[in-house]
């Protein structure tokens, strides 16, 4: 059974077509369709405060073109949330309400909180050891996410308005990075835990440098890629590297904030499991179609 999944961050819309399948008693989601449109909503809002014409005009046909697709792979039932530029939008509301009148598509504005839960309950499908602490952190756009587990179980987790566009813009706050290493001090595992890391980016970034699976990457190699591109104009990050505009530019901030985070906590590799909030909206969506069909019966 298919189900949708839209995820409307700062920096791209992505639509996710996917189905939970089970093998060898593990669940996995399957990722029938991806598309991926970089509609970049944070470019107005950190300017203004608001969605300008002519992205809100882009917005509401990315959203008609996911409801097409959605029809096409004939998608159970479909969900769409919205993150940090949505949060910030003097007049998300308004466009909203626009979007359902001419898709029927009821875009949701999440909390950093949920945003996180809905990646977490993707995330305990995997083959991990939860007798261990582990750190993860999602960088986005507009916010990065940390979160700390300790026997199987979030402990703590904090949203800093420090993301990849939001730095391209100069729109963070002079005192972020005080802010996040003061709580890393306060609340990063003591003892030995693992590092994961989750996002577009370090996707990208994960397979530039050559990672296989989910084999932790050794945080020189990510240090090496951030110098490496750092010394290139965008057009020769995209022909060296065949990257996208759109990815080409975000790249380097990305690797920025991972690689301040881990040298901060001495951590020396990080594991990158691929897997984000479209695949939670999936898995939760599943989990939800299963209850009401066993309330039913």
């Amino acid at each position: 059974m298919k189900f949708g999944a839209i995820d409307i961050g700062t920096n791209a819309a992505r639509l996710l077509i996917g189905e939970v399948i089970q093998e060898d008693g593990k669940k996995f989601v399957n990722k029938v369709s991806y598309t991926r449109i970089p509609l970049r909503l944070g470019e107005s809002v950190f300017e203004s405060g608001r969605i300008n014409k002519k992205k809100s005009e882009q917005f509401v046909k990315t959203m008609r073109a996911f409801q097409l697709i959605s029809e096409l792979f004939e998608v159970k039932e479909l969900r769409a949330c919205a993150t940090s530029a949505m949060r910030e939008a003097k007049n998300g509301k308004k466009i909203k309400h626009k979007i359902f009148q001419e898709t029927g598509i009821e875009v949701e504005t999440i909390s950093g909180n949920e945003e996180a839960n809905l990646i977490f309950g993707t995330f305990f499908l995997m083959d991990i050891d939860k007798t261990k602490p582990f750190m993860v952190v999602d960088v986005g756009g507009g916010s990065t996410e940390i979160s700390v587990f300790s026997n199987g179980s979030r402990e703590i987790s904090q949203s800093f308005e420090i993301g990849t566009l939001r730095l391209l813009k100069g729109k963070t706050k002079e005192t972020v990075w005080q802010e996040i290493y003061q709580w890393l001090d306060e609340h990063a595992p003591a003892d030995d835990f693992t590092f994961y890391a989750t996002g577009g980016n370090i996707n990208k970034a994960h397979k530039l440098v050559g990672g296989v699976n989910i084999e932790p990457v050794e945080l020189e190699k990510l240090k090496k890629l951030k110098n490496d591109l750092s010394a290139l104009k965008l057009r020769q990050r995209m022909e060296q590297y065949q990257l996208k505009p759109d990815r080409a530019d975000v790249l380097v901030p990305a690797l920025e904030i991972y690689c301040n985070i881990m040298e901060k906590l001495h951590c020396h590799q990080v594991v990158v499991p691929k897997i984000g909030l479209s695949d939670g909206i999936i898995y939760d969506l599943h989990k939800k179609h299963r209850k009401r069909k066993q309330q039913a019966d």
